[in-house]
């Protein structure tokens, strides 16, 4: 059912959380894991006219990606699970969608912030941008704490 899975990871819970369930289903099915970390050089990210500090924001961005695919490396090696990294620089959503067209991925699996309210507004959806546009169904994980930030928002 599925031979490539990709993975967008930003190390953080969240991606953790998309992770566990990519793994399972990855070796469930035999599947390629793609894990691919987007460092934001888009319109989203933070506007700078001086290039010492976008540099060190690139530098930022590059440590943060060894991170979060070396701990990916580790868990795909413990379960068997046959993996490709890459490390990708734009705009996240637009970068996800196109590796997704580029490489054939059956299936997106992603972590979401459980941004509400005004701060979902002002920054918008990575994942909503791949859900939108991927050419492969889009699977969402939440954790447990975004789901109750939620609910309380909508309950009165």
């Amino acid at each position: 059912m599925y031979d490539r899975i990709l993975l967008p990871t930003d190390g953080g819970d969240h991606a953790a959380a998309a992770a566990a369930h990519a793994l399972d289903l990855a070796a469930t099915y035999g599947a390629t894991l793609h894990a691919v970390f987007v460092i934001d050089t888009g319109t989203s990210a933070l506007a700078v006219s001086k290039v010492e500090v976008r540099d060190v924001l690139e530098e930022l961005g590059e440590a943060r990606s060894r991170e979060a695919l070396d701990a990916i490396r580790s868990r795909a090696a413990d379960a068997g699970v046959e993996l490709v990294v890459d490390v990708l620089e734009g705009d996240p959503d637009e970068r996800i969608v196109d590796y997704a067209t580029d490489h054939a991925v059956d299936l997106v699996v992603m972590g979401t912030h459980g941004r509400t309210g005004l701060e979902r507004y002002l920054t918008g959806s990575v994942a909503e941008g791949v859900v939108r546009d991927s050419p492969a169904p889009v699977m969402t994980v939440s954790t447990p704490a975004d789901r109750d930030a939620s609910r309380s928002e909508r309950e009165p």
